[in-house]
């Protein structure tokens, strides 16, 4: 009788383990989910400030300047928002081979700023990508190997999309003027 306690109880404790483990990884999904949102937030917040730093010098060059606006949106799925955030990462090198065009606006000293705050938020941006990207790998590790399996099914923890960028978001941008 006692063994059989002490194994009941080895099992409950093992059960309480994995869920633990398992509400755990979903849990980092999730923040590493939210930690992209916040950086394209804040890429979002700076783009119109460098729009209107940029409209002063290349007044001709407005199509550049309505593609990084219209680039912004708002994405459901997170295939969307790969698609949405490569749109509007290829209209800013756009906007950044414009500025060649123009040594004032080069040397202006907002602009530089922008510039260099954009490039950082562009890093953190592909820095979150990849940490979801591993943690996302991780949490469906986790959920496909026994006995992990077993309770994950039973909790209905389905595998988690990877953030990824379709093939023709790949190609090279081809800057004309």
């Amino acid at each position: 009788m006692t063994i059989a306690l002490i194994i009941i109880g080895i099992i409950i404790i093992l059960i309480i383990f994995l869920y633990n483990h398992l509400v755990r990884l979903n849990i980092r999904c999730k923040n590493a989910w939210s930690q992209i949102d916040n950086q394209l937030k804040r890429r979002t917040d700076l783009i119109p400030n460098l729009v209107e730093v940029t409209k002063g010098y290349a007044k001709h060059e407005s199509s550049v300047l309505v593609e990084v606006v219209n680039a912004r949106n708002n994405a459901a799925s997170m295939s969307e928002l790969a698609k949405h955030s490569e749109e509007v990462s290829n209209s800013l090198k756009k906007l950044f081979a414009l500025s060649e065009s123009y040594p004032d606006l080069k040397a202006n000293e907002v602009y530089i700023n922008l510039q260099i705050e954009l490039t950082g938020t562009e890093d953190k941006i592909a820095f979150a990508r990849q940490f979801y990207n591993d943690t996302v790998q991780h949490y469906n590790t986790a959920i496909m190997m026994f006995p992990n399996s077993i309770l994950a099914n039973i909790m209905k923890y389905k595998e988690k999309e990877y953030f990824k960028v379709d093939d023709k978001e790949r190609e090279l941008v081809k800057v004309e003027f």
